[in-house]
């Protein structure tokens, strides 16, 4: 199938989880049970076939470095679990900082000076590179940013991916969404779900306690971690789209208004890239008896997500591949917790393994 030409924007710990993902698995093979995968062979494509052409930064520390070398660099804090990955032969180049950088995240994000270095047109540079696929993996609150490189995938003729909560993909009434359709390019998002974390976790358990003809009085979700996702997300302005995203994604799961509060909730730095989540769940059951439940997960955050992204950007490939242009419902509804429709998580499954195998064109 040849080889899938990704560009990043915002090397951080997502990516690095990305890239060491595509390196560890290198060796699977269509017919192997492998674990941490959903799918080794998705359409023809493997994780061997990534091949990583551009990354913007904003860090000082990681511009001018390989992309192999600068996936490390502070303060990213990254699990590593394949450190022998290779050089791309591919500099990290300074993109646009716009709003991507909070005030209290200049000094923590090692933000370049934008006296001493001029950033890079992103068109022109993915154009350059060739790339098939450009991937949004920006702090949450870059509204303006998230835009700017989703209109750049745009006008350089390429499929786009967007991880984080700004609603640019799902939004049918987005400028830059009917853009996509209008051009007969493919993007998929918005908000990457983990692969196993909070937010499908507490989806699939409020649709359990659905089905099984429970009334959920009131849910909540909190969650802490140490990276600078949650740093970034100290500040409440930054965090609306968020709230959102995960509410949406639980509360959609029943017919009736459900009390929730869903969202980060405090930053622990030495806790690093290792995310804890707490949920809790009130009902009634048969006879107007209680039944309720606790629950704590700890994960290390992005490999968690880098799992569901490595399927996406497949995805995104093959509609390509396809000349299918647009908001890709199946991937997006199945992987993101902000999609233009959501479904069920074991239907949205289905629907993407039809769409693997062409039943279904989108």
């Amino acid at each position: 199938m040849g080889n899938i030409r990704v560009a990043i924007a915002g090397l951080g710990n997502c990516a690095s989880a990305l890239i060491q993902g595509t390196h560890y698995y290198r060796n699977s093979k269509a017919e192997d049970e492998v674990p941490g995968l959903m799918h080794v062979d998705f359409g023809g494509y493997f994780p061997r076939d990534f091949k990583y052409v551009a990354a913007f930064e904003v860090n000082r520390k990681k511009i001018g470095l390989d992309i192999a070398d600068a996936m490390w660099a502070e303060p990213n804090c990254c699990v590593i679990y394949a450190r022998d990955v290779p050089k791309t032969g591919v500099k990290v180049l300074p993109g646009p900082i716009s709003d991507g950088v909070a005030p209290h995240m200049k000094e923590s994000f090692f933000t370049y000076d934008e006296k001493e270095i001029e950033p890079v047109d992103v068109v022109e540079e993915l154009k350059k590179s060739k790339a098939d696929v450009l991937i949004t993996y920006l702090p949450v609150g870059s509204a303006k940013s998230t835009r700017i490189y989703a209109r750049a995938a745009l006008e350089a003729g390429i499929g786009y991916v967007n991880a984080i909560p700004e609603f640019v993909v799902s939004d049918p009434k987005s400028p830059i969404a009917q853009a996509f359709e209008k051009k007969g390019l493919p993007c998929a998002g918005d908000d990457v779900k983990s692969q196993l974390g909070a937010t499908i976790l507490h989806r699939v358990l409020a649709q359990l306690f659905d089905q099984r003809g429970l009334i959920i009085e009131n849910t909540y979700q909190l969650n802490i971690g140490g990276n600078t996702d949650f740093e970034n997300m100290q500040v409440e302005n930054r965090l609306s789209s968020k709230r959102i995203s995960k509410t949406e994604a639980v509360t959609s799961c029943v017919d009736y208004e459900l009390p929730t509060k869903i969202g980060p909730s405090d930053y622990v730095p030495f806790l690093g890239d290792n995310k804890i989540c707490y949920i809790s769940m009130r009902s009634r059951s048969f006879g107007n008896q209680p039944i309720d439940l606790d629950l704590k997960l700890s994960v290390e955050d992005s490999p968690n997500s880098a799992g569901v992204i490595i399927d996406v950007v497949r995805a995104v490939k093959i509609a390509m591949d396809r000349g299918i242009g647009g908001e890709l419902s199946s991937i997006s509804s199945y992987s993101f917790k902000h999609p233009r429709y959501q479904i069920d998580d074991f239907e949205g499954r289905k629907r993407v393994d039809e769409f693997i195998e062409g039943k279904r064109e989108r």
